[in-house]
């Protein structure tokens, strides 16, 4: 499994055949979108998954567990929100290996020079499911970045979904979801979730989903204790490492009254993001809290005057570097992202020539 010399990617465009995988009734695949698909004969030349970020709405940490590799047990709401990664996947010649190309204007490390493309999350993915189907990874993926990157948005595990799900349609292995989501568990604790979106009950060490309908008791709870209406995602530069957030909430312990257990933990290893939580309740948010394992900050606003104000608060206390707009917003004309609450993942399919 050798790396070859980037190749450029052939996207999808618009007009192109549209193709969703055979998956269970309950999958968050855009219904009207599905319905209209239909199915290329012969072999497919690319895929295009788009994947959104998620959030933990609560996030409850249990003891580390040595036959889970020293992970924690966790019981968790996850959901999905409106910021985006598009992964694709082209086929390549037999035997010429997998190539890695990255896009966007907030990499992070992912950028870095020293980065070792075979540790990306989705060249894992990648070779995970290979491993599994007893093929090469002759592969070509670009990731077009938007989720920000170490930030406890899940994007590293959105874009491994999101090659699970495309190379499981570009070889045509047409594997169900419980088969993918096997192979998910073993890279990450959220990957899992990331291939269902919408929300879901995670236990286990974040692995085992339990997806919940958006009329559910335990959704409808969450709302009336103010997890509803849109969401503004304040983002850092700075990275906090999900192992080292672990290590200081062992010796910490979780904030009182913190639906995430981990807060107390990434705010004292990055201050900012407890100074954008305050500001933002002071603004008028129902709820602020840190994403996961941080640093970056969800704000739930009720109203577009309400998300003003927040973004506002922000940028005049800087206590953010920036602020994260769904697809299609500019400025202050669209200040929040709708939550998503049965996630959105599009598959664009482009048959061989």
């Amino acid at each position: 499994m050798s790396a070859t010399a980037m190749d450029n990617v052939r996207s999808a465009t618009p007009g192109q055949v549209r193709r969703s995988p055979s998956v269970p009734a309950h999958w968050p695949i855009r219904r009207h979108v599905a319905a209209a698909e239909t199915t290329p004969a012969g072999p497919l030349h690319s895929v295009e998954v788009t994947v959104p970020a998620k959030t933990n709405l609560t996030l409850h940490v249990g003891p580390a567990h040595e036959e889970w590799g020293g992970r924690h047990a966790l019981d968790t709401i996850y959901c999905a929100i409106g910021v985006n990664d598009v992964v694709t996947a082209t086929a390549k010649t037999p035997g010429s290996g997998f190539s890695l190309e990255l896009s966007g204007e907030h990499l992070g490390d992912l950028a870095s020079s020293g980065s070792d493309m075979r540790r990306n999350h989705a060249v894992l993915a990648l070779f995970a499911i290979a491993r599994a189907a007893g093929r090469e990874p002759d592969v070509a993926l670009h990731v077009d970045k938007h989720i920000p990157v170490g930030a406890g948005l899940g994007g590293g595990s959105a874009d491994a979904a999101a090659t699970l799900l495309a190379v499981n349609t570009l070889w045509g292995l047409h594997w169900p979801i419980e088969r993918l989501r096997d192979i998910a568990a073993t890279l990450g604790a959220d990957m899992p979730f990331c291939l269902e979106g919408g929300y879901a009950h995670g236990t286990g060490f974040g692995e085992r989903i339990i997806p919940l309908e958006d009329d559910s008791s335990c959704v409808q709870t969450l709302r009336d204790r103010g997890f509803a209406g849109q969401l503004l995602v304040g983002a850092y530069r700075a990275q906090l490492s999900t192992p080292n957030v672990y290590s200081t909430f062992d010796k910490m312990g979780a904030g009182d009254g913190d639906d995430n257990h981990l807060q107390r933990a990434a705010v004292a290893l990055h201050p900012r993001s407890g100074e954008a939580i305050e500001a933002a309740l002071a603004a008028g948010a129902s709820r602020s809290f840190v994403s996961g394992s941080g640093p970056s900050v969800i704000a739930f606003v009720p109203d577009d005057a309400v998300a003003r104000r927040v973004r506002t608060a922000w940028e005049q206390s800087a206590t953010v570097d920036r602020i994260c707009a769904g697809a299609g917003e500019t400025g202050h004309n669209r200040p929040a992202i709708p939550v998503l609450s049965r996630q959105t993942v599009t598959l664009i399919c482009v048959p061989v020539s």
